[in-house]
């Protein structure tokens, strides 16, 4: 995972009112489960603000920025692209190759909220369906880069980190550091 190229999740769309907390819970779950950075479009500067205070809090290196234009950010990509959507080819069949293609280029995982362009459909090397009834994009994104990475994401050190979480059987600790 470490020496992997980069994992962006660009969050498309974002349906104001009713989004902010999602488009938040995006990058946070990009952050949490191995992306290296979250690009968000639309002027979501709160989610942006957000991500950056708990990646400052928990540690990194991980990043959230805004775009203005996410079409050609994708167009722009360098590698490769995931089109997440519950329209596309189970995860289980195309999860090796992704995996296999993201060992030697970038990977931009696109992550939709309202309805998603065509030209997206058809920039993705992948259209990948976590399943393909409704369900949540975080729940999406989450179970992909747990694929993608083979849970060894959920091990992963955090650098320059002020407090850390102590996992309890029951209740809440977290330590901050002096």
């Amino acid at each position: 995972m470490q020496d992997a190229p980069e994992v962006c999740v660009l969050r498309l769309g974002h349906r104001p009112g009713r989004d902010e907390r999602m488009t938040t819970h995006v990058g946070l779950t990009a952050r949490a489960l191995g992306a290296d950075r979250v690009v968000i479009a639309g002027g979501v500067s709160g989610a942006v603000e957000t991500i950056e205070e708990v990646t400052d809090r928990f540690g990194g290196p991980f990043s959230a920025e805004l775009t203005d234009e996410p079409r050609s950010f994708v167009r722009d990509w360098g590698g490769r692209v995931v089109h997440l959507t519950m329209y596309g080819l189970p995860i289980q069949e195309v999860e090796a190759e992704v995996r296999e293609a993201h060992e030697r280029e970038p990977l931009l995982v696109v992550v939709g909220a309202e309805k998603v362009p065509f030209d997206v459909y058809e920039a993705a090397d992948w259209n990948v369906g976590v399943t393909n009834q409704p369900h949540s994009e975080v729940a999406g994104l989450a179970v992909f880069l747990d694929r993608l990475f083979e849970g060894l994401e959920l091990d992963r050190e955090w650098e320059d980190a002020s407090h850390r979480v102590v996992p309890t059987e029951t209740g809440k600790r977290v330590e901050r550091e002096e």
